[in-house]
């Protein structure tokens, strides 16, 4: 069995981080999972939704908001808003994303806060909810940084870093962070979430009019762990990256798309 883009069974896209992209977001990173773009973006808003004021739920909270941007595939994906609503499939990727970013956030510690976390895919090539909440994890943790350094809280609410990627069983081999292509064939799909200390968050997992064994399962699972282990890594660089003054102005995005 051949990869579409001759990666071995176990191997990674290439994942970078471009931390400090959106100067107006308290945290912000761009993430890439090969040719999968995505912006992530953490928000602090000193407030807290009405319905925690009303039940008096004491501490913060966490939510998240995706979209692709209608140039993010190869056909023009028309934005929600032009639609009336949000599609099925962005409204199941936010709470994913902001359920599993919940799972390592001590809200209670955040305080009187709202965190929004934004995501925002540039270019779609498989993964973008995966890319989200590993970029998102990135976010967080420069906004909560900067929160500190600013005297407003003594430390991070932020437990353990989290991050996510796909797993599957492409022409009948398990194997780990799908592209498009192996997406759109994939006899079974994985979407895996779990903390740096290898903790599962979610797991989400089916056949594409398919089955699979528990051994195909568990090949997909050590699969994403092992690629969980390489991920929190590079997070764990990006963050460090972000406390290091960075500009990123048109010229350096435009360098990032092989641009001169």
């Amino acid at each position: 069995m051949t990869r579409p883009d001759e990666r071995e069974t176990n191997q990674l896209r290439p994942i970078s981080f471009t931390p400090n992209v959106a100067p107006h977001a308290s945290g912000s990173v761009l993430v890439s999972f090969g040719n999968t773009r995505v912006i992530c973006a953490c928000t602090i808003e000193e407030n807290i939704p009405g319905w925690m004021k009303y039940q008096k739920i004491k501490g913060g909270w966490l939510t998240a908001e995706y979209s692709m941007l209608p140039y993010s595939t190869l056909d023009r994906k028309r934005r929600d808003i032009s639609q009336g609503k949000l599609d099925g499939r962005s409204s199941e990727i936010q709470r994913l994303i902001g359920r599993s970013l919940r799972a390592v956030v001590d809200l209670k510690m955040l305080g009187h806060r709202t965190l929004w976390i934004d995501c925002d895919v540039l270019q779609a090539d498989g993964g973008t909810r995966t890319a989200s909440i590993t970029g998102g994890a990135v976010a967080v943790a420069i906004a909560l940084n900067k929160l500190i350094a600013s005297g407003k809280i003594k430390q991070s609410p932020m437990k353990k870093l989290i991050a996510a990627v796909s797993a599957g069983v492409y022409e009948k081999t398990p194997v780990l962070d799908l592209n498009y292509p192996e997406d759109r064939d994939a006899d079974v799909d994985f979407n895996v979430v779990m903390t740096e200390d290898l903790e599962f968050v979610e797991i989400q997992g089916a056949g594409e009019e398919a089955t699979f064994s528990r051994d195909e399962m568990n090949a997909m699972l050590d699969l994403s762990e092992a690629g969980i282990k390489e991920i929190t890594t590079l997070q764990k660089q990006a963050i460090a990256d972000a406390e290091v003054p960075h500009k990123t102005d048109l010229l350096d995005l435009a360098k990032m798309y092989g641009g001169k």
